[in-house]
């Protein structure tokens, strides 16, 4: 037993001793490689990969926000109602089927509506902050009669400015697609 356990000792104490050994050796070689100005390769190359997946999706978030400004400076809007109060759908309908059949998704940018019909996209803006969202209607509701709208969970916290609130007083806009 006692011998199992040097040897055991012995092989993980030598295999670190060259591994670190071995580390220096290719540091010295890429230093030695660097001022010669030659591209390095490097033994992490996932490490790499991650970074630029972060650095591409930074990239991408960015001209996201960049091209949703653009497009919602160039949108056309009619205004539907002012001083509308807006509230938010329970989880417990999250994954359920809607009234236009599709599933509904807590944390995408959907809403209900009373009487505007599928598929019609709303600009829903908090009138405290200025906020604001675009929704695509996919349901009924709401069935209180003070509230005008039901946004999603995503699309109401974005626009909201407490986060414990649970209704919201908005101005709701028609986007009116180009022909």
């Amino acid at each position: 037993m006692n011998n199992k356990i040097f040897i055991l000792f012995f092989v993980l104490f030598t295999s670190l001793f060259t591994g670190i050994s071995a580390q220096s050796k290719y540091h010295k070689k890429a230093k030695s490689k660097a001022k010669t100005s030659k591209v390095i390769e490097t033994k992490e190359p996932e490490k790499v990969a991650s970074a630029l997946k972060v650095d591409s999706a930074k990239i991408k978030t960015i001209l996201e926000i960049d091209s949703l400004d653009f497009y919602l400076t160039n949108l056309k809007l009619k205004l539907l109602k002012k001083n509308a109060h807006a509230s938010y759908y329970h989880n417990k309908f999250n994954g359920r089927r809607t009234a236009s059949g599709k599933k509904f998704d807590n944390n995408g940018y959907t809403a209900a509506h009373r009487k505007l019909p599928f598929g019609t996209r709303v600009k829903v803006t908090n009138e405290a902050n200025g906020k604001s969202v675009i929704v695509e209607i996919t349901d009924r509701g709401p069935f209180s009669k003070a509230r005008e709208i039901d946004l999603s969970r995503r699309a109401f916290m974005d626009i909201t400015s407490n986060k414990n609130s649970g209704v919201v007083i908005v101005t709701i806009h028609e986007v009116l697609q180009p022909k």
